[in-house]
């Protein structure tokens, strides 16, 4: 048996029932997609001039750009703070947010109604400067290119010195070996560079995404209307991108089979509860100095919705992760991680739409079916493209040992 064989034959199956269902969930997805692009928004939406956004700018996009944040939060801690304890996350973290970027750019593609002029705002005679939108749409395009140069050093790892072209191709193979050895080398230079732009990238974006509802005004409740949005969509992606990163190891853990590194994730854990508190004094400064403390009191729908938002996705996962027994076992990290992203999703839900009032309301907004599941199919799609690469790429150190 050669080691390729004996390599092949160790790495999980990609195919388990559970992959066939989320198969089946992206299948639908696609399908939904498609009648989206052949008959138009207003056939499968329930977007009118009154909510000309729904879920998948709420969720695709909004959701999407927060929960990716693993990627630069990560890189931040193992590499520009020198904690190089933290590496064994830094590619997964990465791969998750190239992975989700992707996504949250064909979720504005979906949701544009005349998508085939999305590449206008890379020609420079059409840029707008004063445009909070310009500004996103510049950062998360530039820091996709980022990310995917990230990611190439993995691919130059995966095939240096594997390069087997076959038939008459194979003449290739010895230029193309040399090419990606070259190209690791002079990555391997730069790349410090990068990960320092793909960090100053993601705070624009991340907050500038805030600044979006900042311009709506009295359409937003003022539970969540401030000018220091931005700030708070900065701090809660800083605590939702370590959150996601321990989501994801002990998800990706347990479909693979491998050891969870819980004492790493809980290391990496006691960065959210600060970040919480954080949040939660400069959120309790705005809404006293804004004299808006007063809603929290007025039993309305929007007080319901901002108190759930705030004991799911900041007083229970800050709870859990204070307790030193919950923060070291698999079980707290994943209750923790999984609440703070549930809150974070719960924030952008109620900022972009649950609650954003239209100055003329046609009709209230609730999602088709077709929406749902264009949403469901995205997931789905990053699922499984997130598997296939980790069976096929060396991004989990974990799965790595466990082949050797």
């Amino acid at each position: 048996m050669t080691l390729e064989h004996s390599i092949e034959t160790s790495r999980p199956r990609f195919f388990t029932p559970g992959v066939w269902v989320v198969v089946a969930v992206a299948m639908i997805g696609a399908a939904a997609l498609l009648a989206r692009f052949v008959f138009g928004l207003g056939r499968v939406t329930n977007l009118d001039n009154g909510y000309p956004w729904g879920i998948w700018i709420a969720i695709d996009v909004a959701c999407g750009v927060a929960l990716a944040a693993g990627g630069f939060t990560t890189a931040f801690v193992a590499h520009l703070t020198n904690r190089e304890e933290f590496h064994p996350l830094v590619r997964p973290a990465l791969l998750t947010a190239m992975i989700g970027y992707t996504f949250v750019a064909l979720g504005v593609m979906t949701d544009l109604g005349r998508f085939w002029a999305m590449w206008h705002v890379m020609l420079p005679w059409m840029w707008q400067g004063n445009s909070v939108l310009f500004e996103v749409a510049i950062c998360v395009m530039t820091y996709v290119t980022v990310l995917y140069i990230e990611f190439l050093p993995i691919v130059c790892e995966r095939f240096i010195g594997r390069v087997r072209l076959p038939g008459v191709l194979r003449v290739l193979n010895a230029p193309v070996d040399r090419l990606l050895r070259l190209l690791d080398a002079a990555l391997g230079r730069v790349m410090t560079v990068f990960i320092i732009l793909g960090v100053v990238l993601s705070c624009m974006h991340q907050s500038s995404l805030g600044t979006l509802m900042v311009i709506s005004g009295a359409k937003l409740h003022p539970l969540w209307q401030t000018p220091m949005l931005p700030l708070f969509f900065l701090l809660s992606a800083f605590a939702v991108g370590f959150a996601m990163v321990i989501f994801e190891s002990l998800l990706a853990s347990k479909s693979l089979g491998i050891e969870p590194e819980t004492d790493l994730l809980a290391r990496l854990a006691r960065f959210i509860p600060v970040l919480l508190g954080i949040y939660t004094i400069a959120k309790a400064i705005d809404l006293l100095n804004r004299g808006a403390f007063v809603h929290l009191f007025d039993g309305s729908r929007a007080n319901m919705l901002f108190i759930f938002e705030f004991s799911l996705g900041v007083v229970a996962p800050f709870i859990i992760l204070m307790v030193d027994r919950w923060r070291h076992s698999a079980r707290g990290l994943f209750t923790a991680a999984s609440l703070v992203i549930a809150g974070v999703v719960m924030n952008r839900l109620d900022v972009f739409l649950l609650a954003y009032t239209p100055a003329i309301e046609i009709r209230p907004y609730f999602p088709t079916p077709a929406e749902f599941a264009v949403t469901a199919g995205f997931i789905a799609m990053i699922v499984l493209i997130y598997r296939f690469i980790v069976l096929n790429f060396p991004v989990i150190e974990r799965l790595e040992e466990v082949r050797a």
